[in-house]
């Protein structure tokens, strides 16, 4: 009787340790995209006050911005996505779960992003109206995604 006791305890903490893992990871990852997300943020708001005037445009400090968002662009996101890592499955999230059943379009948008991104690492630290004309292009790749997958 301790012995089948012993191993049903046994039995529930391991399940109990792998919920745990799982819950963990799915918050890891959530936690680890909102921080691109908000480099993205951060990096775009750099460009985009100079790209409305709020800011001296400042080439160099202009391409700084642009490289770093194309290094936060090109980050993998294999990792970040976890199954179950949705607004309707966990809390902190905006993340619809449309994602997981357009994952092939998710991709598609994650590519553009990075294409604008390296058009505007390519035009930021030229002169203003360049920088002016790329953003548009990459604030529409970072608008298309959102509008389809992110709830308010």
């Amino acid at each position: 009787m301790a012995k089948r006791l012993l191993t049903s305890l046994t039995l529930m903490a391991t399940m109990a340790a792998g919920a745990s893992f799982a819950d963990g990871h799915i918050a890891g990852a959530i936690k680890a995209r909102q921080g691109q997300m908000q480099l993205y943020a951060h990096y775009l708001g750099v460009l985009g006050g100079m790209a409305r005037g709020n800011t001296e445009y400042n080439a160099e400090a202009a391409q700084a911005a642009a490289d770093s968002l194309l290094a936060v662009a090109s980050i993998s996101g294999a990792t970040l996505w976890p199954q179950g890592s949705d607004m309707d499955s966990v809390e902190g999230t905006r993340a619809k779960a449309a994602i997981w059943e357009n994952f092939a379009d998710v991709g598609a948008k994650s590519m553009a992003v990075t294409t604008a991104a390296a058009n505007m690492a390519t035009a930021a630290g030229t002169d203003l109206e360049s920088l002016r004309a790329a953003m548009g292009d990459l604030g529409g790749t970072c608008g298309a995604c959102h509008k389809a997958y992110r709830g308010r």
